[in-house]
C-alpha cells in the first residue's frame, strides 16, 4: 500500500476518500454508499456477517464482484430460507462458480442462519448490543485497528451462541461495515451516520 491510500485523498470527482478505496469504482461506490454506515435488520446484517466470513483469506474487490451471485444463490440471505437449506442446497453452492465455493463457509453460513433463526433476541439487537461509543475517526489507515475489546467480546459471544467463521477480526470488519465504528478516515467526506 502506497503512504497516499493510507491517507484521505482528493480523487477526480474531488472528494477526499479514504485511500483504500481509490483503486477501483466498485471500491468507491462502496465506500461512498455503504461502508460505515448505520445498517440495521436481521437479515441485512446476516447478509454481511455471511459475505465477510467468505472474504477470508481474500480481498474484498472478490466478495464486492461475486456479492449479486451471493445473494442469488443464497436466497437473498433471507435467514429463513437459508437456515432451510440441506444438503442438496451445500452441493449445488458448491458448484455455483458465482460465488466463494468453500465448503466450510457455506456450511458455516447455513448453520449461522440455523442460529440467527433461533435467538432469543433480534440478531440486530445482539450485534448492535456491542457497538462501542464513538471515537474519534482515524487519521490515517495505520490508525485502524484490526480487533479491539469489542470485536473481541462479540466474537466470543458469537461463538458461545453457536456462530462460526466470526472471530475478532472478522467481527471488526463486520463492525466497520455496517456502522457500529466509524473508521473512515478524518478528513474522508462521508460523515458520520451516513
Amino acid at each position: 500500500m502506497t503512504a497516499a491510500a493510507s491517507r484521505a485523498e482528493p480523487q477526480s470527482d474531488g472528494k477526499v476518500r479514504c485511500g483504500w478505496s481509490e483503486s477501483s469504482a466498485l471500491y468507491r461506490d462502496y465506500h461512498d454508499q455503504e461502508w460505515g454506515r448505520a445498517l440495521h435488520g436481521d437479515d441485512a446484517l446476516f447478509e454481511r456477517m455471511c459475505l465477510e466470513a467468505f472474504q477470508s483469506g481474500l480481498s474484498w474487490i472478490t466478495i464486492l464482484r461475486k456479492r449479486p451471485a451471493f445473494r442469488a444463490a443464497f436466497a437473498g440471505f433471507a435467514i429463513e430460507r437459508v437456515a432451510a437449506f440441506g444438503d442438496a442446497d451445500v452441493e449445488r453452492l458448491l458448484a455455483d462458480s458465482g460465488i466463494v465455493r468453500n465448503r466450510a463457509k457455506i456450511e458455516s453460513s447455513i448453520g449461522n442462519a440455523r442460529v440467527a433463526r433461533d435467538l432469543d433476541t433480534s440478531l440486530d439487537e445482539l450485534l448492535w448490543s456491542f457497538a462501542p461509543p464513538p471515537r474519534p475517526r482515524p487519521h490515517t489507515l495505520s490508525d485502524v485497528p484490526a480487533v479491539t475489546p469489542e470485536s473481541v467480546a462479540l466474537a466470543k459471544e458469537l461463538k458461545r451462541r453457536g456462530f462460526r467463521f466470526v472471530g475478532p477480526t472478522t467481527a471488526y470488519a463486520l463492525m466497520q461495515a455496517t456502522g457500529m465504528v466509524d473508521d473512515h478516515l478524518a478528513d474522508c467526506w462521508v460523515s458520520a451516520g451516513g
